[in-house]
């Protein structure tokens, strides 16, 4: 058959919006918010300052991001009916089932006046209580209630642990190189959610359950779980050339827009790197080694560490167990997501790609007999 249009697989190229939130220079290996290079604001702002800037376009004056920080303070608690529906999910839930899950139903509890803000900030409050009340109650300890003296990244991990770590505030940075990442895969999905007009739950739902695939946010699970697999730093090489041999992914490198190091990985790695001269980070040393040799062979190819690669080794040191890697990149993502979906629907055009029919033709209907 005659084919009039070219596929492009994976929508490899093509350009589907107009966007002032984000730029990725893959070339460059730069990531920028709203004009703002992520090692700027890495340096100097916080998760709700870059919040705001992410979604009205500007950094806050005082009085903007005290209301905004208040806001996501007052708006952490579920409904009492959703934390007793969480006590009856099954104990080995993968916690990004649960957040998807969650979300959707909190669709039910909102007020259908919000405006699609109101919701976005709800969501934003109530994403860290879900992911934290789901480790209590997975490991039958205590619900810790959100308290709303402590910043957005505090409070989670207040509730997680009953206590704020040191080096906290590397974890308030992490949720900053992860707010954003321009047309994505789980941000387009949201986005075609968005311009059908559903709702905010609909569209975050959506791209939750599209982060949750392997080749997209549940990669940093899967590379902790690559590190546990090599074991010790001597094993390092026969256990890549062993993937490479069979054609296997390794987990964490590589990257659709990038073709040199990710600039979020290169600030992960620095971070863990000062960390680790006082402490034993668990996995660091495999990581250096498994790096050392991806990129050496495959140097030709341009392949290095994307964000997935070193965020899980840094939340482990938190304490937080690998399940909860992913649901940690949607909390920050969420910004992202929804700051996209108010943007697309400005302008709105629902999606309706093309696919190219190769099936039979000209088929005649047979009545089917039964038999006597």
């Amino acid at each position: 058959m005659d084919i009039e249009f070219e596929v492009k697989y994976g929508l490899d190229g093509v350009a589907v919006a107009i966007s002032s939130i984000s730029c990725v220079d893959g070339e460059k290996g730069k990531l920028v918010y709203r004009g703002f290079e992520i090692e700027d604001l890495i340096q100097n702002s916080n998760f709700e300052e870059t919040a705001y800037l992410i979604w009205f376009g500007s950094l806050p004056n005082e009085n903007e991001l005290d209301f905004l920080i208040s806001m996501l303070s007052k708006k952490r608690e579920l409904p009492n009916q959703i934390i007793e529906m969480m006590k009856l999910f099954p104990k080995n839930s993968h916690p990004m089932e649960v957040l998807r899950s969650v979300v959707s139903m909190l669709g039910m509890y909102s007020k259908k006046e919000n405006s699609t803000f109101e919701n976005a900030i709800n969501l934003t409050a109530k994403i860290p209580t879900i992911i934290a009340y789901w480790y209590r109650i997975r490991n039958d300890l205590p619900l810790i209630k959100p308290k709303e003296s402590l910043k957005h990244s505090e409070n989670f991990l207040y509730m997680m642990f009953g206590k704020i770590p040191e080096h906290f505030n590397l974890f308030d940075k992490a949720l900053i190189l992860h707010e954003e990442q321009g047309m994505n895969a789980s941000t387009f999905a949201s986005t075609v959610t968005a311009s059908t007009l559903s709702d905010i739950y609909s569209i975050i739902t959506t791209a939750i359950g599209t982060l949750k695939g392997p080749l997209h946010g549940g990669a940093n699970e899967k590379v902790l779980k690559m590190f546990d697999e090599i074991g010790s730093i001597e094993n390092v090489e026969f256990y890549i050339n062993n993937l490479i041999e069979k054609k296997e992914k390794i987990m964490g490198f590589g990257h659709r827009i990038y073709k040199t190091y990710d600039p979020r990985a290169k600030i992960l790695k620095n971070w863990i790197k000062e960390i680790f001269i006082n402490n034993n980070i668990k996995y660091f040393e495999i990581a250096l080694k498994v790096e050392e040799i991806v990129v050496n062979k495959f140097k030709d190819k341009k392949i290095y560490p994307n964000v997935d690669f070193y965020s899980g080794i840094l939340y482990n040191y938190f304490g937080i167990p690998k399940e909860f890697f992913t649901p940690i990149f949607a909390m920050a993502r969420i910004v992202g997501w929804t700051a996209h979906a108010m943007e697309y629907c400005k302008n709105n055009r629902i999606f309706r790609p093309k696919a190219i029919y190769n099936g039979p033709k000209n088929l005649k209907y047979k009545e089917v007999k039964g038999v006597e």
